[in-house]
């Protein structure tokens, strides 16, 4: 049996685990990503929790077929780096590549989070039989991972797929990345939670904006997930249309909300497709959930993509 090391990194947690061949994952952590400190310290507790992980199981770095690293974009994984994510400022431009290399020997592979989600849930998830998908991860932010004529597509430096800076409705409000209504300024988790909060006046969570609404004593709340639901419909049809996929899967945390979301998204689409075949698109909630991007970042040293 091989084995590779999967790291995750996020914004605010970094999951560590061996992954064996069959996609099981043998060992698992998680850690903080402490943006007090620098990438470079950050990477030597990722080491380190590896390392520790490797020791649990009787294995040594030299037993690792390779390292999968997903990070959240922008990346230029041709060079290995981290460009410019917005939740991560203090690592812009870090060569993360190199930093693990001074860690291990085995060879270390780079990819956008979301694209190494989308090739977890084609390996042993959601789009097993499929050769042409979208994953679209819909939580703090939005983004996607592209699979199309049975390999993935990356892109010149590995950013296909930021989809949550496609512009969906202008008058949405200016993103982050100056743009004014990007699909995740309007449709994230992070989105719903701060309409519902300015909404009600006080903090809200995305999932608490979910239980108003469903509860059915809160008009403005349903008004929001409504037209969150709108939003999302729109995002996949424009995918569609671009992509031309058998099927949709969307994981993230927005989607463990369940039936609402998806019977919503799939009665858009089937109202306003391009092409009829597009209009029947089936839209699959992910099977991995929250180990997507571990498994995915170990699929890049396992399989072919």
């Amino acid at each position: 049996m091989k084995f590779a090391l999967g790291i995750d990194i996020g914004g605010t947690k970094t999951a560590i685990g061996l992954v064996d061949s069959d996609g099981r994952i043998i060992s698992k952590t998680s850690l903080v990503t402490d943006l007090t400190i620098t990438p470079e310290q950050m990477v030597g507790r990722m080491a380190d929790a590896a390392m520790a992980l490797l020791s649990e199981q009787g294995l040594k770095p030299g037993d690792l077929q390779g390292i999968g690293i997903g990070a959240p974009g922008p990346l230029n994984t041709k060079l290995g780096q981290i460009a410019e994510p917005p939740n991560l400022r203090s690592w812009w431009g870090f060569p993360v590549v190199e930093a693990f290399r001074q860690h291990f020997t085995a060879p270390i592979v780079l990819e956008n989070d979301a694209t190494a989600a989308a090739l977890a849930e084609k390996w042993v998830g959601a789009a097993k039989a499929a050769d042409h998908f979208v994953f679209i991860t819909i939580s703090t932010g939005i983004g996607a991972g592209i699979y199309s004529h049975g390999r993935l597509m990356t892109g010149a430096t590995g950013n296909a797929g930021d989809i949550g800076h496609m512009v969906v409705d202008p008058a949405g409000g200016t993103c982050v990345c100056g743009q004014r209504g990007c699909f995740e300024y309007i449709a994230s988790g992070t989105a719903i939670a701060r309409e519902a909060s300015e909404l009600l006046g006080r903090p809200v969570t995305s999932k608490e904006a979910f239980e108003l609404a469903f509860s059915g004593q809160h008009p403005d709340m349903e008004q929001l997930v409504s037209r969150v639901f709108e939003y999302v419909g729109v995002g996949c049809v424009t995918l569609i249309n671009t992509f031309d996929p058998e099927l949709l899967v969307i994981g993230g945390g927005v989607s463990q909300i369940g039936a609402p979301l998806f019977e919503a998204v799939s009665s858009y689409i089937s109202r306003n497709a391009l092409n009829p075949s597009g209009r029947n698109t089936p839209v699959l909630p992910a099977a991995l959930h929250q180990d997507a991007g571990l498994i995915g970042a170990a699929a890049l040293v396992h399989i072919s993509y």
